[in-house]
């Protein structure tokens, strides 16, 4: 598929099984704007403040997010806790809960009351793996390791729960390493993971460069962010799409003395892998032959809502993608421009590119639009682009690591 000559394409809507929604005004200012993603179904995280660790929490959750915006499909889940109970966990499956999510201590974001001792938890693997519920993993250790990356210190856990557990269905969330997709390759049918949209772009020094891009996992080398491209585009069942958007304020990633990790992309969540695709068969990683419909239909809809066991979209539910020329704006504002959340997309793609606006249609068409943003850059330090953004010389050569 030629991505850089097409005009215009229509794809099922996609199924983000990963998104951070959060709470209070900022969850009412990010939920109104999956949709704009083409996005109509969502795994919620449960990392909240106060975490949520009870089907009720739950439930009222998802009530909240349901009256900020109906028409997407909200699949909850829990926060892998002391409290839970092999109890809860069957009452949680009657519920409709989808999964329960295990951080380890102090890993991420809100990760304070994580896991620190994952043989505590094995009653309650058990009562997932009778009732179904998927086991979401946030796989890194919680300590530093000095022969590999986090990320690679977990995958024998991977590996162990997998070996005891084995129709428990996992998911290693937002791979960062080829050795994370070789994990999961080299695992049964039952255990999948995420690919979120910025670790198709960023590499450690990028991340670790710009506050706006910074996440955990730590994006890693770029080998392994191309790795992460070809396995996306390749149509292997095992590996869907979960952006991991996680909104901040805008003043916390400024001018907190520990940056909060989290990159917001869920307004152009679709949009975003499809740039990534085209800027990889620029670069040579894959080749045009190797996107194709059913591959990009596969990745960001089909697959994932297979492993979660739910209904496809029929032939009438559409997302219709074009070529308009909008810019992503550099943040969103709450009305009253009292709350304004991080950049949708961090400086360090602002000139790699431009995104799509999708504007509001029937739950059966939506439409999104798509470009790519001017290949030149400013590289004065005083410049500023059209929404008035500071782009220094330092910034250009993080943006163009991308290409390397």
């Amino acid at each position: 598929m030629r991505l850089k000559d097409l005009q215009r394409l229509e794809l099922p809507p996609s199924a983000d099984m990963h998104v951070h929604l959060r709470q209070d005004e900022l969850m009412k200012l990010v939920v109104p704007r999956i949709r704009a993603g083409g996005v109509d179904t969502v795994f919620v995280m449960p990392n909240l403040q106060p975490p949520v660790i009870t089907v009720a929490q739950a439930l009222e959750y998802r009530s909240h997010l349901q009256a900020s915006e109906p028409q997407i499909q909200y699949l909850m889940s829990l926060y892998l806790h002391p409290s839970l109970t092999p109890e809860v966990i069957a009452e949680a499956a009657a519920a409709g809960i989808a999964g329960v999510k295990l951080y380890p201590q102090g890993v991420t974001t809100n990760s304070e009351s994580g896991v620190t001792d994952i043989e505590d938890f094995l009653s309650i693997f058990a009562a997932m793996e009778k009732h179904d519920l998927v086991l979401n993993l946030h796989g890194e250790v919680p300590y530093p390791s000095q022969k590999c990356s986090l990320e690679e210190e977990f995958l024998p856990r991977l590996k162990d729960l997998h070996h005891r557990f084995p129709k428990l269905r996992i998911v290693l969330e937002h791979c960062s390493t080829a050795a994370a997709l070789d994990a999961v390759r080299d695992c049964g049918p039952s255990v999948a993971a995420t690919i979120t949209a910025h670790h198709l772009y960023l590499t450690e020094e990028i991340s670790r460069g710009d506050p706006l891009a910074f996440c955990k996992p730590i994006p890693k080398k770029a080998s392994d962010r191309d790795a992460l491209i070809k396995v996306a585009c390749s149509g292997d069942p095992k590996f869907f799409f979960g952006s991991d958007s996680a909104p901040h304020p805008l003043i916390s990633k400024r001018t907190e003395q520990q940056v909060p990790a989290g990159v917001f992309t869920q307004p152009f969540a679709t949009q975003l892998v499809l740039l990534a695709f085209e800027e990889a068969i620029t670069r040579g990683v894959i080749k045009e032959n190797e996107v194709t419909q059913e591959r990009l239909e596969q990745f960001l809809s089909r697959s994932g809502r297979r492993f979660y066991k739910l209904p496809q979209p029929n032939d009438a539910q559409k997302i219709v993608l074009e070529r308009k020329g909008e810019r992503i704006p550099l943040s969103i504002s709450s009305a009253d421009s009292t709350l304004e959340a991080q950049r949708i997309l961090i400086e360090s793609f602002e000139t790699k590119l431009i995104a799509l606006e999708a504007s509001c249609r029937p739950r059966a068409v939506q439409r999104i639009r798509l470009k790519k943003q001017q290949s030149e850059m400013p590289t004065s330090r005083t410049k500023r682009g059209r929404y008035g953004s500071i782009i220094s010389p330092m910034k250009k050569a993080l943006v163009d690591k991308l290409t390397e």
